[in-house]
C-alpha cells in the first residue's frame, strides 16, 4: 500500500487529479502522508466515505486531527495551537455538543421556511439579471450573478445588512486561500466574529424578523456561541452556493447539450442540479475524521488517534455507485451523491442551496440564450488555490 502526500492539480478543471482517480482503481481507502509529516488515510470510494461519515466512532473535533486542516495549507497545518474553534462553530463539535447546536438549527432551517424564501430568493435572481442587462456584456458572471445571490439571501435570512457585506466577503476569501499565511488567516477569522459579535449586541437591543433574532429569543444561547453560529452560516451560506453557481455555469457552458437541456426542459432541473453537484464537487479538500477508537472500514483498520480524509470529488466519481460517473449527464436520476455530507455533519443549508440553483441557472440560461465565454475555457482562472473549488472569474458574454 503506497503512501501519498494528496495530490491537487488537475489535469482537466472539472475532474477530480488523475492520481487521486487512478487511486480509487486500486482500492478504497489508502495510506496518505499528510504536510506535517503525519500518516493517515484517503479514502476514494463511495460506501467507505459513507461509513466513515455515519460512524460515531470518529471525531470532528480539530484537536483529535493531525493536521487539524487540509494538508494543502502547511503553515497552518503546522501551527494547531492557532486554530480554536469558536464556541457556537458546531461544525467542528461531536455529540452532545454538536446535538445541542443542531437541534437548535434544524428548526430554523425547515424545508417549509426554504420554501417560502423561494419568491425572494427570485426576486433577487432576477434584479441581478436586470443589472446584467442593463450593464451590457460582457461581465465577471462571478460579481454580477454567482457571488450576489446567495449572499443577499443569507445576509436576510440572518439578518445581516447587505451594505455590510465586503468586509466579510473580503474576509472569507482570505480565510478559503490555501495561500493565506497563519496569522492573515486567524487575524480573518478575528475580523468575521467581531463583526457578528456585534451584529448579535444589536439584534439583542433591536430584534427582527431573522435567524439570528430567533436564536436570540430562544434564550438558550450565549453570545459568544451565537457569534459562532453566526460565523459558520454566514461563511457556509455564500462561499459554496457562489461557487456551485459560477463553476456550474462554466461546466454547462463548455458542455452545450448540458446546458440545452437545463434551459429547455424544466423537468430536467432538479436532477441537473443534483448532477451539477455530484459532478463538480466543489468541496475537493476533505471532509476529515479522526477515529477515537480502532475502526475497521472494508477491511483496513483504521487505528485510534488516525486522521481520515475523503476526497470526495472522487467518491462522487466512483463506477461501484454510479453508472457512467465520469460523464456530466443532467438527466440522471438524482441522489447518491456526498456532496452535502453525510451522518450527522450533513450540511444543514443543503435544501436553501438547492433552492438558490434550482431557481438560478434555469432564469439565466434563458434570459441570456445566447450566453457564452468571453474568453476560451483555459482562460477561465480556477480556484485550485482555495479550500472551496470553483472560478476566480468567469468572463461571460451573449
Amino acid at each position: 500500500m503506497s503512501e501519498l502526500t494528496l495530490p491537487t492539480a488537475r489535469q482537466r478543471p472539472l475532474d477530480p487529479p488523475d492520481e487521486v482517480t487512478a487511486l480509487r482503481q486500486q482500492g478504497t481507502i489508502h495510506r496518505m502522508t499528510y504536510a506535517d509529516g503525519h500518516q493517515g488515510w484517503l479514502v476514494t470510494g463511495h460506501a467507505a466515505a459513507r461509513a466513515v461519515l455515519a460512524s460515531p466512532y470518529f471525531s470532528n473535533r480539530p484537536e483529535h486531527m493531525h493536521p487539524p486542516i487540509p494538508s494543502a495549507r502547511m503553515e497552518l497545518a503546522t501551527q494547531p495551537e492557532k486554530l480554536r474553534v469558536p464556541p457556537g462553530f458546531f461544525l467542528r463539535m461531536d455529540p452532545p455538543d454538536h446535538t445541542r447546536f443542531r437541534r437548535l438549527l434544524t428548526g430554523q432551517f425547515t424545508v417549509r421556511r426554504m420554501k417560502m424564501l423561494e419568491p425572494r430568493i427570485e426576486e433577487i435572481t432576477g434584479a441581478c439579471l436586470d443589472a446584467m442587462e442593463a450593464a451590457g456584456p460582457p461581465v465577471d458572471l462571478v460579481q454580477e450573478f454567482a457571488l450576489p445571490i446567495p449572499s443577499l439571501v443569507i445576509c436576510e435570512l440572518l439578518g445581516v445588512p447587505y451594505g455590510e457585506r465586503a468586509q466579510f466577503q473580503a474576509d472569507t476569501k482570505v480565510l478559503a486561500s490555501l495561500e493565506s499565511k497563519a496569522d492573515d488567516a486567524i487575524a480573518a477569522l478575528g475580523s468575521i466574529s467581531a463583526y457578528l459579535y456585534g451584529l448579535v449586541q444589536r439584534k439583542r437591543k433591536e430584534p427582527g424578523d431573522d435567524l439570528l433574532s430567533g436564536l436570540i429569543e430562544s434564550g438558550e444561547l450565549s453570545d459568544e456561541d451565537l457569534t459562532g453560529v453566526g460565523v459558520l452560516l454566514l461563511i457556509a451560506g455564500h462561499e459554496t452556493t457562489a461557487n456551485m453557481l459560477g463553476l456550474g455555469t462554466y461546466a454547462l457552458l463548455t458542455n452545450p447539450d448540458q446546458l440545452a437541456a437545463m434551459r429547455d426542459d424544466p423537468s430536467v432541473v432538479d436532477n441537473g442540479v443534483e448532477e451539477l453537484l455530484r459532478h463538480l464537487t466543489i468541496i475537493h479538500l476533505g471532509p476529515m475524521r479522526s477515529a477515537l477508537e480502532d475502526v475497521e472500514i472494508e477491511g483496513v483498520t483504521i487505528k485510534a488517534g488516525e486522521t481520515v480524509s475523503i476526497h470526495l470529488p472522487a467518491v462522487n466519481r466512483d463506477p461501484a455507485r454510479f453508472d457512467d460517473a465520469e460523464r456530466l449527464d443532467v438527466t440522471r436520476p438524482a441522489g447518491g451523491h456526498l456532496t452535502f455530507g453525510h451522518g450527522i455533519h450533513q450540511c444543514l443549508g443543503q435544501q436553501l442551496a438547492r433552492a438558490e440553483m434550482r431557481i438560478a441557472y434555469p432564469a439565466l440560461l434563458r434570459r441570456f440564450p445566447g450566453l457564452r465565454l468571453a474568453v476560451t475555457p483555459e482562460e477561465v482562472p480556477m480556484r485550485s488555490d482555495m479550500s472551496i473549488y470553483g472560478v476566480h472569474r468567469l468572463p461571460v458574454t451573449w
